[in-house]
């Protein structure tokens, strides 16, 4: 089959500008993954004319797959500095990894509405408690019974799939409800990210495989043009990004992505509802 370098040329300089754009944003405000990539990715498939009926699986897909370097990096940094709680991993991780092969199935069957509902709630729960900013919230002293543990965490890997991310925000939030510190919850969330990312990226280039109207250089639902663009040069941008922040106030990092997951959860929302 002939390659239409046009449309691979076009689509090679969107993802070009996103990737810096995003690099710049994660190192902005202080997170990376799903939460800023997938919007981005999917403004940029549909400025290059990909498919509606699959470019939300496409954006997922890919960003699922830019995270793997990163979420190994992070937990082995982690892990490194002995920050991990290796209980919490050995407890949740095997449902963690129930939960994505549930939203791999998912993803092969539903239609991108679907995803898009998923990620319209996930920003609503993430930006309403960045809203309220320093309240902290606590269920109790220890994370919940074998049932109760086993079923967020199934939720979590689920979740994550159909919206793209590493689980660290979820996961870091269940933790801190029952007392762990953040720097652990944090430093333990890191673990989960290529417990999701690795299977689900895979995942998404089985569900994706031989489904016609994917844009060139791509595996399934993966963007391999898409990934193999953006991870540099989000590596690359991400500093400038960190220096700028150093200048603002947390609270005003916060309140900025707050504002940048209710434009997403508004811009989604509107695409299905005015398709």
């Amino acid at each position: 089959m002939a390659i239409d370098w046009g449309s691979l040329i076009l689509l090679a300089g969107a993802l070009t500008a996103g990737g810096l754009f995003t690099g710049f944003l994660a190192g902005l405000l202080g997170i990376g993954g799903g939460g800023i990539l997938v919007p981005i990715l999917w403004e940029l498939f549909r400025f290059v004319g990909v498919d509606e009926a699959v470019r939300m699986h496409l954006a997922v897909g890919t960003a699922l797959a830019v995270i793997v370097p990163t979420s190994l990096r992070s937990f082995h940094a982690h892990y490194r500095q002995g920050a991990v709680d290796m209980d919490v991993l050995h407890r949740m991780g095997p449902l963690v990894a129930l939960g994505v092969v549930a939203g791999i199935l998912i993803a092969r069957v539903a239609d991108g509405s679907v995803l898009k509902s998923v990620y319209v709630a996930s920003c609503v729960v993430m930006a309403s408690k960045l809203y309220a900013g320093g309240a902290r919230w606590r269920l109790g002293e220890h994370l919940p019974g074998a049932i109760g543990t086993g079923l967020v965490a199934t939720v979590i890997g689920l979740v994550s799939t159909l919206i793209g991310i590493g689980g660290g925000v979820f996961i870091s939030g269940f933790m801190t409800l029952y007392g762990r510190p953040i720097h652990r919850a944090v430093a333990t969330a890191a673990g989960f990210g290529p417990i999701i990312a690795v299977p689900a990226a895979l995942g998404y280039i089985w569900a994706g495989w031989d489904v016609p109207g994917l844009p060139p250089a791509s595996l399934g639902y993966v963007s391999l043009l898409g990934a193999g663009l953006i991870i540099p040069l989000s590596v690359l941008t991400a500093p400038i990004g960190v220096r700028v922040a150093h200048g603002i106030d947390r609270r005003k990092l916060e309140l900025a992505f707050a504002a940048f997951l209710t434009l997403v959860a508004i811009r989604f929302l509107a695409s299905l509802l005015l398709p």
